[in-house]
């Protein structure tokens, strides 16, 4: 008896076959013919019979194969290359020239490090953080180095490659083949090579014995035209008028020797000499970072010459007598100056890590991860980006101005530059106090030239009761009004402001042009009073410092005279 069974049935038993089918083939795939490229030939051309054992993964692909080039088998290294892309007849001629030009590559152009090559037949990352998104996943290509030559970047790499049921092996691609000779024309050595004696030639740890030789000449050769651009720049320097353009090549001096002794030590490097790849990586780091450095420092001086013409120009020397609106320009270039120079940075730590591959070289998860830049900044840079942004704070609230004159810490100082990191102090005795951003901001301080320069200023005499207060409050009008720095006579005042059984305090009361100008006239005016009264009112002296005597010396020149 036959059995019906529903149509659905048929439909879901023939969808569960066709997507077991293709589970099955994707599985297959994933532990084949991913892995590994398929060919039927390899190296047809080479007569010299390859030992597989060595070629099983990355590392030890490149470990034999350095191996063979440092014992002089360039036939037994070229085994190593997948010569696919040339005639059979062509690869025992060529093969073995084509793995001495990779290993000179190697060697000038990128070293190697071995060590970090994958020891997995598969090569598959492993990632125990998970942060890697390549992580177990099998690899049948890796990349060894990447390098340029004149305007067009080459890679150089690694593939697995299967022949017919032998087991994969390890070896450079033909595309990475097909590059080594343009790539040996940019890092092969040099014509000044070729009459090094061969016994220099010979490696001696990581270089080889010219090189150990060359390097200090070459650095002292260096040194010796770095410090001739320098007199040179001496002399150019006694040649320019005095002023903006000789104090301008005189702070250039060290950053330009600096970029001709790099400029020198480059082309050296681009048409003369070529050395290992870690003394040639080396040297282009640092000739990257001191080009930039120079080059930075020197548009940084072109700013500070021409805040200084202005500040001369316009304000001459930094005080509170100038116009408010002065003052103001000049802490606005200031702050114009703190935005420039952050800029300057930005863009030299961007150059320098592009042209240098930075982030390649120590690996973009580790300087990338956001914790360990968070650890940096916090850690480290704290106060100094505290200082950087009071410091930017301080420029645009503009609770003070350059030239300002402030009460900071009971000593009176003007404000002569307002910098990235410390505030620059000019005390009333020509010293200058250098205060940190952020203790300045902490703490309060009196602008006394925030709204005018001009002040209310008090003197005060202690004298006896029988003191005539209106005889000597002419003499303070009279002398007051005298003064070039006391203004507004029409609040000019004295008075008796406290006493006691056996002496009074009288308080003159004075307006200046400015704290520093009013010191000194409180200061002169004082002293005529005191004069006044020692010549014509000796008994005004309070009575515990004054004997009354025709010999009293505080009687002064006009003893008994009364005016």
């Amino acid at each position: 008896m036959m059995i019906k069974r529903p149509w659905w049935l048929c439909l879901v038993a023939l969808a569960a076959l066709v997507l077991s089918g293709l589970c099955l083939a994707e599985e297959e795939s994933s532990s084949g013919e991913e892995s590994w490229y398929e060919i039927s030939a390899l190296n047809t051309g080479l007569d010299k019979r390859i030992d597989r054992n060595s070629l099983r993964t990355p590392r030890e692909t490149m470990r034999h194969f350095m191996h063979l080039i440092e014992s002089g088998d360039y036939d037994g290294a070229a085994h190593i290359l997948n010569l696919s892309n040339l005639p059979p007849g062509e690869q025992r001629a060529r093969g073995a020239e084509l793995a001495r030009q990779l290993a000179e590559v190697f060697r000038r152009g990128k070293w190697l490090n071995i060590s970090t090559l994958s020891a997995r037949p598969d090569a598959m990352i492993e990632d125990v953080s998970g942060k890697d998104p390549q992580a177990g996943k099998m690899r049948r290509d890796i990349q060894l180095a990447s390098l340029e030559a004149g305007n067009d970047a080459y890679d150089i790499r690694l593939g697995r490659y299967r022949v017919n049921d032998d087991e994969p092996i390890w070896l450079i691609t033909p595309e990475s083949v097909s590059s080594i000779p343009a790539l040996y024309d940019q890092y092969g050595p040099s014509r000044f090579e070729t009459y090094i004696p061969e016994p220099l030639k010979q490696s001696f740890g990581l270089l080889r014995i010219w090189e150990w030789i060359a390097i200090p000449l070459v650095l002292l050769a260096i040194a010796l035209i770095g410090k001739g651009v320098h007199l040179v720049m001496s002399v150019i320097t006694r040649w320019l008028p005095s002023g903006s353009p000789s104090i301008f090549f005189t702070q250039i001096q060290s950053p330009v020797a600096l970029i001709v002794m790099a400029l020198v030590t480059q082309t050296l490097l681009d048409f003369v000499v070529s050395f290992s790849a870690v003394v040639a990586t080396t040297l282009r780091v640092t000739l990257t970072i001191v080009m930039a450095w120079s080059v930075g420092v020197i548009a940084l001086r072109l700013i500070d010459t021409f805040m200084l013409h202005m500040t001369r120009r316009m304000a001459g020397e930094i005080d509170d007598s100038k116009p408010q609106d002065e003052r103001k320009l000049l802490t606005t270039l200031y702050a114009l100056r703190r935005v420039i120079i952050l800029i300057m940075v930005i863009l030299v730590t961007i150059y320098v890590l592009g042209q240098v591959r930075l982030f390649e070289t120590l690996g973009m998860s580790i300087l990338a991860s956001a914790s360990v830049l968070a650890v940096l900044v916090g850690i480290a840079g704290q106060a100094v980006l505290s200082n950087i942004l009071s410091s930017f704070q301080l420029s645009l609230a503009k609770p003070l101005r350059i030239g300002d004159l402030v009460m900071f810490e009971n000593q009176w100082c003007y404000v002569e530059g307002i910098f990235y990191t410390y505030i620059l102090l000019r005390v009333w005795n020509e010293r200058r106090l250098i205060v940190p951003v952020t203790y300045f901001a902490s703490r309060p301080f009196e602008n006394l030239s925030a709204k005018s320069t001009m002040e209310y200023r008090t003197l005060e005499l202690t004298l006896h009761l029988n003191a005539d207060v209106a005889c000597l409050r002419e003499r303070f009008l009279e002398y007051a009004k005298a003064e070039e720095n006391v203004i507004e006579h029409h609040k000019l005042m004295c008075s008796v402001t406290a006493q006691n059984a056996s002496a009074q305090t009288i308080t003159c009361f004075l307006m200046t042009v400015d704290p520093l100008s009013g010191w000194a006239a409180e200061a002169s005016i004082r002293e005529k009073l005191m004069a006044f009264i020692r010549d014509h009112h000796p008994d005004w002296w309070p009575r515990q410092v004054v004997v009354l005597s025709e010999q009293d010396i505080a009687r002064g020149e006009h003893a008994g005279e009364r005016p």
